[in-house]
């Protein structure tokens, strides 16, 4: 997949669990909790949709490199590439 595919693959995740979220104004740097206000249950469940659309185990220590539309684009290109 290509960044584009990602971040339109993350972007419907996140939209899912937390649907008042605009897609077409969401930036590449906003913050999920502090600028979106997701709560530690939807972020939760962010992880575990993306976990169950790419097989991809995501340990708590990465959840970080979540915390951007960015970051998780990066991360789960690194992820799926080995």
């Amino acid at each position: 997949m290509n960044p584009a595919d990602l971040r339109a693959a993350f972007v419907e995740d996140l939209t899912a669990v937390a649907p008042d979220i605009d897609p077409d104004s969401l930036s590449d740097d906003d913050h999920l909790q502090d600028d979106l206000g997701l709560d530690s249950m939807d972020f939760l469940n962010l992880v575990s949709a993306l976990h169950k659309r790419f097989g991809l185990p995501i340990p708590e220590a990465d959840y970080p490199e979540l915390a951007t539309p960015a970051k998780a684009v990066r991360y789960l290109a690194r992820a799926l590439a080995g």
